[in-house]
């Protein structure tokens, strides 16, 4: 079995291109190596982390590795994604605490209903006005926040610089027509474990 588990994460390092999700982020931008202030040893403990969970998830249901996003930042595991009934996102949440080197588990899955095309339009519409606004407000980096939008209910996760930065991005969310709620899981550098010297 361990040989199996070690087999499905040599094969998850190949398949990434040589960015890795450090800089990548798993929903398509994120973190820039260049602009994290993590220190390198902890984007390599995340990014360990995080495909860890990832192999234990697959391992146990194939069809969850494509609905469930995963992202580390400090030890900190933040899950999102829609499953099929409540008793998977307990066992996914399970299987998220049992990482090792975890230090929390924020785990706001949704159990699926049928898909409806005008809420995915304006979900998406929600989540590119604000990657806009964070890339065009001078005051954010905008590559160190992930952006997710479920239900016109907008989750950040990041790392701001200093408590202007992450109140920035929070007051530009709360700007986006018909937002109902944001959940912001944005970390100051100052609280993480280890930083850039």
């Amino acid at each position: 079995m361990k040989i199996k588990i070690f087999f499905i994460l040599i094969a998850f390092f190949l398949l990434e291109n040589c960015a890795g999700t450090a800089s990548r982020g798993i929903f398509g931008t994120g973190v820039s190596i260049a602009f994290d202030p993590r220190s390198v040893g902890t984007q390599i403990d995340d990014s360990i982390m995080q495909k860890n969970l990832a192999a234990r998830i697959l391992l146990r249901d194939k069809k969850n590795l494509l609905n469930v996003k995963t992202k580390v930042l400090d030890g900190r595991i933040f899950i999102t994604g829609k499953i099929d009934n409540p008793e998977e996102k307990l066992q996914i949440t399970k299987l998220a605490w049992e990482t090792d080197g975890v230090r929390s588990v924020k785990n706001d899955l949704k159990v699926k209903e049928e898909f409806n095309f005008n809420q995915f339009a304006k979900d998406l519409l929600i989540t590119s006005q604000l990657r806009t606004a964070l890339i065009v407000n001078k005051n954010i980096k905008a590559s160190n926040y992930q952006l997710d939008t479920y239900k016109k209910k907008i989750f950040i996760y990041g790392i701001a610089m200093n408590s202007e930065e992450r109140t920035a991005v929070i007051v530009e969310a709360k700007q986006i027509l018909d937002v109902k709620k944001v959940v912001a899981s944005i970390f100051l550098v100052d609280d993480l474990r280890i930083q850039k010297n």
